[in-house]
């Protein structure tokens, strides 16, 4: 059987420095993000895929335009990025 962990637990297993890169639309952005927070200049269309930069506990870090941005970024940040599927 599975262990069902919460997200808290889920975070505090492992290395603190491991994040996770996954796809992420446009809409998921632009629903779970209040407007103020969105840079006047950038424009999202709902469709568009993006990819995201989570911490272990699920929050998001940074979105980029593609893998190999969020890869890089999080490298930069020495984190250890892994892919969700």
């Amino acid at each position: 059987m599975t262990p069902v962990l919460t997200t808290e637990a889920f975070a505090e297993l492992g290395n603190p420095q491991v994040v996770y890169v996954r796809p992420i639309t446009g809409a998921e952005i632009l629903a779970s993000t209040p407007a103020a927070r969105i840079h006047a200049d950038i424009t999202l269309k709902p469709d568009q895929v993006l990819y995201a930069v989570h911490r272990a506990d699920g929050e998001r870090l940074a979105v980029m335009t593609d893998r190999d941005a969020a890869v890089a970024a999080a490298l930069a940040h020495e984190l250890a990025p892994v892919s969700v599927h």
